[in-house]
Parts: structure tokens; sequence; C-alpha cells
């Protein structure tokens, strides 16, 4: 059963974004494919005339959305559970009404995959309004990394920030503890990776594929010479490059099996925190509106756990201004 034809028009929180993007936001079923159909043959326009996937909005433009694309229930039938609600509302650490952001904690998954009992995408539909839906992702952190990340309110504020990241107008450090103290303690790898298999290397062959990656690093704390507490600033964002940046000059990050063997498992007899130890800790962006996000988030209770053993400072301060 298909639906009625609808004018659509584009608010003002919405104007720059792609035509495509709009549409995945409005009819999350419509496919890709479908909706370059749907252009092709004219049966969608902007302000009356054809366009395409890339065509760039402007607030007050009208949208001809034909029949045959359904609308999805209204986003407050999205909601989830009153626990998944409060559960989400406990890890926001700034907002407003553009973005948020929460201290994700390890082992919560960004997004669905495989495997995956739950994700953050979804539990935030718990947050969702009628006039913006849900919160939307703008970046990403591993499964196993903790800390911040920040979400957009409004499809305006997922632009911006979306813009923030690609054009790198943001420092985002990160907190880790290497088995083993780095050498130099203090220094900058440029080192391009490459995927090989199911798992990112350093390139070392000068492949065309590889992409550029560098990564800025202090060490704040040691501990002998068993372990280093790691301040870190990717200038790049390259999958896993924290991971494997610090495993390539022979400092592994505790809990970190994937890039550093068995060396990244044993660190200590004592009672430490469990799991990969890096961190998220702070995150400094433009708002979308105005003047710049500052934000930090505490460490998660594995983290605090090794800290304590270790008697590492947990609210040290860390920068990279003189980088």
């Amino acid at each position: 059963m298909t639906g009625k034809l609808q004018t659509r028009t584009v608010t003002e929180d919405e104007a720059d974004i792609r035509l495509d993007r709009w549409f995945k936001r409005h009819f999350p079923a419509l496919s890709h494919g479908q909706l370059q159909k749907l252009l092709r043959t004219g049966q969608v326009r902007v302000d009356g005339k054809r366009a395409d996937t890339s065509t760039r909005l402007k607030a007050e433009q009208s949208i001809r959305v034909p029949p045959q694309v359904e609308a999805p229930p209204k986003h407050v039938t999205e909601k989830k559970s009153a626990r998944d609600e409060s559960r989400v509302k406990k890890l926001i650490i700034f907002e407003d009404d553009d973005v948020m952001v929460i201290n994700k904690p390890a082992g919560l998954a960004a997004q669905g995959g495989t495997g995956l009992k739950e994700n953050l995408d979804d539990l935030v539909k718990s947050l969702a309004t009628e006039k913006h839906g849900k919160p939307k992702l703008v970046h990403r952190l591993d499964r196993d990394t903790s800390g911040v990340m920040i979400m957009a309110r409004t499809a305006y504020a997922a632009t911006k920030l979306t813009a923030a990241f690609r054009e790198r107008a943001t420092q985002k450090i990160y907190w880790a503890l290497t088995v083993g103290i780095p050498k130099p303690e203090d220094g900058k790898i440029n080192a391009p990776l490459i995927k090989r298999g199911e798992l990112m290397a350093v390139d070392e062959e000068d492949d065309e594929d590889a992409k550029s990656a560098i990564t800025l690093y202090q060490t704040v704390e040691s501990a002998k010479k068993l372990a280093a507490f790691v301040a870190m600033w990717p200038i790049t964002g390259r999958t896993h490059q924290l991971r494997v940046h610090m495993a390539y000059i022979g400092t592994p990050l505790l809990g970190d099996r994937l890039y550093g063997g068995d060396k990244a498992i044993g660190v200590a007899e004592g009672d430490i925190g469990r799991g990969l130890h890096l961190h998220a800790r702070r995150l400094i962006i433009p708002h979308p509106r105005r003047g710049m996000i500052d934000v930090v988030a505490p460490l998660g209770p594995d983290m605090q756990k090794t800290w304590k053993w270790f008697g590492f400072e947990h609210n040290a301060k860390t920068d990279f201004t003189d980088a």
C-alpha cells in the first residue's frame, strides 16, 4: 500500500545537507538505488526542478516526495524503554539544543553489527523528539574504547560537526596505558597505515593504497619499567590508528591482544582493570553555532582501577598546546 504525494519543506537546521542524506533521515527505508531511480525519472524534485543525490539543500526549499515513498512511524514511536532512556541520560556529560556529549563505556558498540545485542545508535532512540528525531552519530569510537562521543541533536548540527571532523578542526586527546615505556618518552609517529586482511598495519612497502597516519604522544607518568600512562593526539583519524602505532614502537596498549599479542596482556601481578586501556579523554571542537566545545570524560571503572593500582593521577592535566 502506497502513501500520498507529499511536499516537504527544508528547515533551517537542514540547510546545506545533501539531498540523499535528507532522505536517509526522513525515509530511512528508502535505499540509495531507489532514490536514484526516483530522481532519474523526475518523481523527486526540489523546488519543482530535477535534482540529483548530491544536490545541497537550502532552507525553505520544497521537496516533492512521490506516493510510493512511505513515511516511517513518528519518531516518538521509536522510543525504547524507560530503562534505555535512563541509562543514556546517565552517560551525558554535556548537552544543549544542538549537541549531546556522552562518556561511552567500554564494550558498547557505536552502531549495530553481527552478534551485537545492543548499540549506542539504538539506545539513543529513547531520546528521540518529534521535530528532530534521535540524536545522530557524527563520528565513531571502537567498541572497546571508552570516552567522549559527541552526537548531533539537529540536522544542522550534524552537518557542521561532520564537517569539523572531516576538515580536522578538532583536537581529540586519548589516554592509554602502554606495556613498557615509549622511547622516546614524548614523540611523533608518522607511519602510514594499510588494511591487511581484517587488521590494520603499518605500511613498510610504500603501497599506493596506504593512508597517511600521524600520532603525537607524551608519557605523563611511568611505573618503573612496567608501564606508562600516555596521552595521545591522533592528527589523522585512521581505523585503530593509536593501537597500531603504539604497538609499532614496541609499547602496545594494555589489553590489546589484537595488535600487541601476549605482550599486551601481562603487565603486572595485581588488582588492575580488565580490557583495552584506551580512553577518549578530551574533545575540543567548534560548536555548530557559536564558540567552542571543550569536554572531558572521566575514566571508566576498569581504567580507574588500574590508575589507582599504579598510583597514576586520575585528573592529570594533559594537552598538546606546544605541539
